[in-house]
């Protein structure tokens, strides 16, 4: 029935994906027909050549942009901007302005285009704003398209405090893609290209994320307060047949994601590609190239149109990394790029990568540029959520490693040691007269590689489903303009004839000080963990592990020698992430303990009442009820256990809470509260095995899964 409805809604769609695509965003087009010559030529030097943006140029584009929303049904416009809680913000302010006739006039200046002012004081500061010091400030971002949602012009916007502090993800961001252009760009032109202008990191984020009934969902606290199942027993089938993953799209979910990419696509989104992934109720959406900055802004509005899209279908929609026990988590892909404002992908190795030294020279700057800095790639995919995957068998390890392929490990070793490249072309052939054969990829793919190329990207494979990839970004721009500039800083003194002479011996040096990092092996194997060892990697295996190497003096000193962010910025942050952790659990603690005192615990009780008086009824009629016994014995013994063992989380809980200091408070929770809550959890999913289905409060893990 459902595929049915699904071709009638097919059929009688009518709108053109063309015309609807950004027809709700202010995009160049837009701005081409509605803004005067001049006015458009200055905003595409701001936006592609980052000129500052003058004053004029502003009240223009703000009368055109309130003229265009109110024509789509505006009211009210809004600074959109990304705090430190890795979420988005946002006030509504109407476009009214009152006359003294008692009338109003509909007014947007470009003052309020360009700046707002929020309160600073009430987001994540680590510090840096206090109550009593409120004033922040947000400011248009003109390189990334306001949009329409609702009635509401969105405004895409940095955000600082008062006295210039950064309080928001897209400041470092943009700041970080500046330094890399600029020391791209050098490089560049000392192999004769002096046309270039910019250079842009280009990011495809690829999403996971789970489906749900929402009448299910709404049952479950631990759903609906922590985003993840906090106690649920295995269900009888998981992800073992791996028969989901690529499976047919059900009709309810095929309608869902249709609707998805829709409304994606209506705010100038592109969403490409959607499939079943490899956990039952799994799926992932992965778009189209952008900017990073452009993708940073996509990739929040893709997680908030998941969920709104899926209550309107009566789903509801999870994107926390680990929702459940016993099948894959959530990530989210981070494919990497850079790309000149003339198309060229510098990340492109073309026929042969051992002879385009432009090519290798930026691949040995990322190789090295990670193998400096891995704590701080670990770092941005720190979270207590994303602790749960990494390292098991889903995701890669905690340990950062670089995978090449075969075509580049070849090209590679060519460099350094002139051995004979064998990287041919291979024809494959399926064996099949009516299937033509197509030529194998130089390059493998390996999923469990942390960071892998794959063909003319970098994936960071990493992150969190439910984490901002503005971090990762901000990371990846910054610690590969470090290295780009000292190879510049080098090259540049090197005369003209010597210089393919001087670049090779550069390159072939740094290879070998940092071939450590290359691994194109099995990361879930427990021989990569001893051989990372072996080769001095880090393994910073939990959030607070990573998040105490932070703010050591070698990331300190790049993030501020690149004008990232100050000392003092990076001491706030690191504050704010080691707080949001032990918030994190602390707020899965308290969960828990509801969901036991109100739900789990009274529901074994009334349980083992009801056997208790099954027994007596059939001890007073002298039967025999071992069976009944026995169960009561299994029941009564489980609770006890839940219940001592719920006390001593009480008391973790309150001991963990009254330290003060942000980490110790953090290694706390990872090392006590995180067991203890293992330790509740264990009798109270075999007691779900064994109570009575009527008795057990909420939706057991084979009805989240299987019943959409």
């Amino acid at each position: 029935m459902a595929e049915i409805l699904e071709s009638i809604q097919l059929e009688n769609n009518k709108d053109n994906v063309i015309d609807l695509f950004g027809s709700k965003a202010f995009n160049l087009t837009v701005m081409r027909k509605r803004l005067p010559k001049h006015v458009y030529n200055a905003m595409l030097a701001v936006m592609k050549e980052d000129k500052p943006l003058e004053k004029d140029v502003a009240e223009v584009v703000a009368n055109a942009m309130k003229d265009w929303a109110l024509e789509q049904g505006a009211t009210h416009f809004t600074h959109w901007f990304q705090p430190l809680t890795g979420i988005t913000a946002e006030k509504h302010d109407a476009f009214i302005n009152p006359t003294d006739e008692g009338k109003v006039i509909l007014e947007f200046s470009g003052k309020e285009l360009v700046k707002g002012e929020p309160d600073a004081s009430s987001f994540p500061s680590g510090g840096l704003r206090a109550t009593f010091e409120a004033r922040g400030y947000t400011a248009w971002d003109p390189t990334s398209f306001a949009f329409i949602k609702g009635t509401t012009l969105y405004i895409p916007t940095t955000f600082v405090s008062y006295t210039g502090e950064v309080l928001d993800k897209k400041t470092p961001l943009l700041r970080s893609m500046k330094a890399l252009s600029d020391e791209t760009i050098r490089i560049l032109k000392l192999f004769g290209k002096d046309n270039i202008r910019k250079v842009t990191t280009t990011v495809g984020a690829e999403q996971e994320y789970f489906l749900v009934e929402r009448d299910m969902y709404k049952k479950r606290k631990d759903l609906i307060l922590t985003g993840r199942t906090l106690f649920g027993s295995p269900a009888p089938k998981g992800q073992e047949l791996e028969d989901h993953y690529f499976g047919k799209i059900r009709g309810r979910v095929c309608s869902y994601m249709r609707d998805l990419d829709r409304e994606l696509w209506a705010i100038g989104i592109p969403s490409k590609t959607r499939h079943n992934e490899v956990a039952p109720a799994q799926h992932e959406l992965a778009p189209v190239f952008s900017t990073s900055n452009q993708a940073v802004d996509n990739n929040q509005l893709i997680m908030e149109f998941m969920k709104k899209v899926a209550y309107r279908h009566n789903l509801a929609c999870l994107l926390h990394e680990k929702p459940f026990e016993g099948v894959n988590g959530s990530g989210k892909h981070n494919n990497w790029a850079m790309s000149t404002d003339t198309g060229e992908n510098l990340l492109k190795p073309g026929a042969q990568p051992e002879e385009n030294y432009q090519f290798l020279t930026f691949l040995t700057a990322i190789i090295e540029a990670v193998d400096r800095y891995p704590e701080l790639m670990r770092i941005t995919v720190a979270s207590a959520g994303n602790d749960h995957r990494l390292g098991a068998n889903e995701a890669p390890p905690a340990i950062v490693s670089v995978f090449l392929g075969e075509q580049l490990d070849n090209a590679i070793k060519h460099m350094t040691r002139g051995d004979a490249v064998t990287s041919e072309d291979i024809e494959i052939d399926t064996g099949v007269d009516v299937i033509p054969n197509f030529m194998k990829d130089k390059t493998d793919r390996n999923r469990t590689s942390p960071f892998a190329f794959t063909g003319n990207k970098f994936e960071f494979r990493m992150l969190g489903s439910n984490q901002s990839i503005a971090d990762p970004n901000i990371v990846l721009n910054t610690i590969v303009a470090e290295v780009l500039g000292e190879y510049a800083d080098i090259l540049e003194k090197v005369e003209e004839d010597s210089f393919q002479e001087e670049l090779k011996k550069l390159l072939t040096d740094r290879i070998m000080q940092h071939k450590r990092i290359i691994f194109n092996g099995n990361n879930y194997s427990d021989e990569w963990v001893l051989e990372a060892e072996r080769r001095g990697l880090p393994n910073l295996k939990t959030t607070p592990e990573a998040l105490n190497e932070y703010c050591s003096r070698k990331n300190v000193d790049l993030f501020v020698k690149h004008g990232i962010m100050s000392e003092t910025e990076m001491l706030a942050r690191r504050e704010v992430y080691l707080e949001e952790y032990s918030k994190t659990l602390n707020i899965e603690v308290k969960t828990m303990l509801s969901m036991l005192h109100r739900q789990i615990i009274p529901a074994c009780l009334t349980y083992a009442k009801d056997l208790g008086t099954i027994v007596s009824q059939k001890k007073a009629l002298s039967i025999d009820a071992p069976s009944e016994e026995k169960l009561l014995k299994q029941v009564t013994a489980l609770t006890e256990d839940l219940l001592n063992e719920t006390e001593k989380l009480k008391a973790v809980d309150k001991k963990g809470n009254a330290i003060e200091d942000p980490y110790d408070q953090a290694v706390y929770f990872e090392s006590e509260i995180i067991p203890q809550m293992a330790a509740v959890r264990a009798p109270a999913d075999e007691l779900e095995t064994l109570v009575g289905e009527e008795y057990w409060p909420y939706p057991i893990y084979e009805d989240l899964l299987f019943y959409v």
